[in-house]
């Protein structure tokens, strides 16, 4: 089998495809949760908190002198990220949780009992034909 021919069947198998999908949701759903963040969630907590904007909290570690910028450790946007972490893990437990739940109602759908064979049909008719005499 020709290289072409084995990346073909692997791209086109279901799980690769959905995966693919989902990283692009995934992407895109994480941009919307940032921007989130940064323009809805965090304005109120610094204007609680007197005025603040966590995008320019930090602390100068080396001040700027000539053409060299001053080293600063930002942490207010380090904050902003955890706030961002956790929104989207919480998004995807509750997804997961979701599925999980589905899956399990899914496995205790009753099953129909199976079919029995000639020779079990044909014992229950002779066992009940014994039963009647």
């Amino acid at each position: 089998m020709s290289i072409m021919k084995e990346f073909k069947a692997f791209a086109m198998r279901g799980n690769v495809v959905d995966m693919a999908v989902g990283i692009v949701v995934g992407g895109a759903f994480g941009k919307i949760v940032s921007s989130f963040v940064a323009d809805v969630i965090m304005p109120p907590i610094g204007m609680l908190l007197g005025k603040v904007n966590f995008a320019d909290l930090a602390v100068t570690l080396k001040e700027a002198s000539g053409d060299v910028a001053a080293v600063t450790l930002n942490y207010g946007k380090f904050v902003q990220t955890m706030v961002d972490f956790v929104i989207i893990a919480f998004a995807i437990f509750m997804v997961t949780k979701a599925m999980n739940t589905l899956k399990k109602k899914e496995e205790q759908a009753p099953v129909a009992p199976p079919v029995p064979t000639k020779e079990e049909q044909l014992l229950t008719e002779i066992r009940d034909l014994l039963r009647q005499r």
